[in-house]
Parts: structure tokens; sequence; C-alpha cells
């Protein structure tokens, strides 16, 4: 019997860190495998929502190459077009790869989405923009302007402990006015993320059982602290345990709105893209995406023993 080939739309973006990488054994791994491909790699970052768009109809499934603003780019054209994502991580942080168990190695990340099975995902909404990850205010949106693309190429994720301290010593403490789902809290903070997914940052966690699956959004808020309690922090912020730190708060739901009394800039992904008052809410299985046929299936039974 004849197996039908089918078609990958492998769009690569040349700015971002390993833009420039020779895309030509990853193209032939895919056709090894079965698959005909349409590559585009437009100089223009700003084209590739247009590209998904043009020939995502054609595709079965659409390759992205680069980090996670390349996939927040994409987001709105990949929920018109509906097809399956692959995630191939050319980026600095690569957060969602990360969360999709996906290697970090783009081969052997080819390999495993040529191989991959679709898997449908929930998305993040904050007044009308969509997101894979974490939106957040505070430090990390400074963060966001001291990260520019030179900073990245040289640094690599090195580059985010480095300007997160910049940020901190720049930040102010802000007041806000938090609700989630029927809880209402007052907080001073000098940091509020809203988790979709699992990691942000270059392998930060929002939270211990964060899942970009579970139909919730994930909220953690950290109040001013010393130097030292800052640096503290950052060890539990690895392992997503923060919430066992004093000061810090953490909320789960599936609607947030944050206010506050000056607009703040809100980090979406890693790029700034609205400001407070911010309304969130999550988007139950809205997109779906290539992961590996094992992830597929212990994702499935690990939601539904905790929905148990």
């Amino acid at each position: 019997m004849i197996v039908p080939r089918k078609t990958a739309l492998l769009i690569v973006n040349p700015h971002c860190r390993h833009g420039n990488a020779d895309m030509s054994e990853a193209r032939a791994s895919l056709r090894e495998t079965g698959w005909d491909v349409i590559f585009q790699s437009p100089q223009d970052p700003g084209r590739i929502p247009e590209l998904v768009r043009r020939h995502g109809g054609e595709a079965d499934v659409i390759i992205l190459g680069g980090g996670d603003g390349t996939m927040n780019t994409a987001i709105e054209a990949l929920l018109e077009v509906r097809k399956p994502l692959g995630v191939l991580p050319l980026g600095t942080a690569n957060d969602l790869a990360r969360t999709l168990g996906l290697p970090q190695d783009p081969l052997d990340a080819i390999h495993s989405l040529a191989n991959g099975v679709s898997y449908a995902v929930d998305l993040g909404w904050v007044n009308g923009k969509h997101y894979f990850n974490v939106a957040s205010l505070g430090i990390s949106a400074h963060m966001t302007n001291k990260l520019d693309p030179a900073v990245k190429r040289r640094w690599g994720i090195l580059g985010y402990p480095v300007k997160a301290l910049e940020a901190l010593r720049e930040a102010r403490p802000f007041t806000a006015e938090v609700t989630c789902d029927d809880m209402h809290l007052r907080l001073k903070a000098v940091q509020i993320a809203v988790g979709n997914g699992c990691y942000y940052g270059g392998g930060m966690r929002v939270s211990e059982d964060a899942g970009i699956d579970d139909a919730s959004l994930d909220l953690y808020a950290i109040r001013p602290r010393s130097l030292w309690g800052y640096f503290t922090l950052a060890l539990a912020l690895r392992s997503g345990r923060q919430g066992h730190s004093s000061g810090v708060h953490m909320l789960r739901g599936q609607a947030i709105t944050i206010t506050t009394r000056h607009p703040q800039p809100v980090n979406t992904d890693g790029e700034l893209t609205t400001t407070t008052p911010a309304r969130f809410r999550v988007v139950p299985a809205a997109l779906p995406v290539l992961v590996a046929p094992d992830y597929a299936a212990r994702r499935r039974k690990e939601v539904t023993d905790v929905t148990r």
C-alpha cells in the first residue's frame, strides 16, 4: 500500500538567535520521513502571519522555526488556519518547546515533529491578544526592553538573569487590584505573572503543577523584598515553588482581571502587547500542536487524574 505524502509548511525567522542555521538537513529529514516541504524564511519577521495565511491551506502542518516571540507573532494567523503547529526551537529561551517536551536541539526536534501527533493545548487571552506561555507586568516587562536581539545573540539565555538584575534596580512597586474568578485582593507587587503554559524566562516555572492543557490560568504576585530575598526567590522560581515563599500570592482560575492606578505595560511571551487594566481568560483546547506520542499519552493521563 502506498502511503500518501504529507506537506509541511516550514517558516523560519532568520532574525532569531539561531535563525541563520542551515536548514537543509532539517528539510532533508522531513522529506525522508514522508513530508513534502514548503520552505519560507522572510527577511521581515512581520510577514510570518501573512505567510501562514497564504500557504497554510496547502499544508497538513505548520512548523515555525524561532523563539517564543516568533510563535506569539503567528498565533492569531494559526488560529485562523487551524492546522497543527510544530515548534522548531531556534530562539533564546524556547519555553514553549520546553513546555511541550520537545528537544532543544533543532534536528532532534525536527525528528520528533516529523513523527509527532496532534494534541490540543490551551491559550491565554488578555485584552484581545492570545498567548502561549505567560503574560506579566512589573520586572519582566522592564526586562523586555533590555533584552534586545543583540543581547540575546551575544549572551543567549545568560542574558535573562543579567538583565533581570538591571530591571530589578529600576522597577518600582505598584498597587494592583486582582480578581480571580470570584476571589478579590488588593496587593503591592513588583511582579505579577499570569501563566497559561508551564515555563517562561528561559526555564522558570509558573507553578509546580501548571499545565498548558489544564483549562486554567496560574497567577503569582511578588511583594517587594530585600535583594537577598529576590535571590532566594529566583531559586524557587526555577522549580515553581515560589508559592512556598513568604510574600508571594498564588491564585488559579479561568478569568482574571488586574487593574492598577497607572497603566502598567503587559508582556506576553516576551513582547509588550498591551497595558493594564488587563482582562485575562483561558481558551481551553484552542490550538492543535505536534508533540511526541508519549508526551500526549502522559499528559492525557495526568490531566484525567487531576480532574477526577
